[in-house]
């Protein structure tokens, strides 16, 4: 899903951002508290993980301001601080968990899944659409017993379609959940990606799952 990361220091900020995409999470960048609160605004993030110290504005007046305009997003702070009084700062700001500095990539990615997983009780590990599972913490696909080959793009649409099912989402929101701010919206490349994994999980002879449906987007469901 998508993720906003906010860390000023740059090297720290790289290795999340490539270890987060590695997982394959979309990842937005702010290098301060002000460009964090102006992405948050204008994209729909699945979870933010936030520096405590940035310069302008820190990761708890980030937080209480996003709080204030109504912005839920869950939060996870980053911070070097791990006095008491400081998470319970961080906690009445309006923050979900508390992560002290040095951490290891493979907790954050588990406090991630964690927060995800509190948004999305019904899923657990394990989403099914008639005989199509997707496990969350392998990051496999199966269908009719039989394992799918996704690239990581591919898994993680065919996340973002499983999450929302049976509902259908549009291109656009595919775009804000699926890539990152760097995507180019005019490209055709959802309807590649799209062709891809239609041809992946609706293999010859079952039940077609993905579903196009005209003017409102993209649906897996086991009926169209």
């Amino acid at each position: 899903m998508r993720i906003l990361l906010a860390e000023d220091e740059p090297k720290v900020a790289q290795h999340l951002r490539q270890g987060l995409i590695a997982e394959g999470y979309a990842v937005d960048l702010a290098r301060d508290g002000d460009e964090a609160i102006w992405l948050a605004k204008n994209h729909p993030y699945d979870a933010m993980a936030l520096d405590v110290m940035m310069p302008g504005k820190d990761g708890f007046t980030v937080v209480r301001q996003l709080r204030r305009e109504q912005i839920l997003t869950p939060v996870i702070f980053l911070t070097a601080r791990g006095e008491v009084e400081d998470k319970v700062r961080g906690l009445d700001a309006g923050g979900d968990d508390y992560l002290v500095k040095p951490f290891s990539l493979a907790e954050l990615l588990a406090r991630l899944r964690a927060l995800l997983r509190r948004q999305r009780p019904q899923s657990f590990n394990l989403l099914r659409v008639g005989d199509l599972e997707l496990d969350l913490i392998t990051h496999s696909a199966r269908r009719d017993g039989k394992e799918i080959e996704l690239t990581r793009r591919e898994y993680t649409l065919l996340e973002f379609l499983m999450v929302s099912t049976p509902k259908p989402v549009s291109k656009a929101a595919i775009i804000e959940h699926v890539w990152d701010q760097h995507f180019d919206s005019e490209t055709n490349v959802v309807n590649v990606y799209i062709n891809h994994l239609r041809r992946k999980i609706d293999r010859p002879g079952l039940v077609p799952l993905l579903h196009t449906l005209r003017g409102r987007g993209f649906a897996i469901r086991e009926e169209a």
